[in-house]
């Protein structure tokens, strides 16, 4: 197994406020889209 198949094969993150797939590397930290962190900003 290559050591990038590892990470291609992760599943999909999926934002907890609003259900939404997050458009990002599957390996970060974050939990929510950029949708809902610019709504928790204002």
């Amino acid at each position: 197994m290559l050591p990038l198949s590892f990470y291609r094969n992760l599943p999909k993150k999926i934002c907890r406020e609003c259900g939404c797939e997050i458009e990002e590397q599957h390996e970060s930290y974050l939990f929510e889209c950029e949708r809902c962190m610019a709504k928790c900003e204002e």
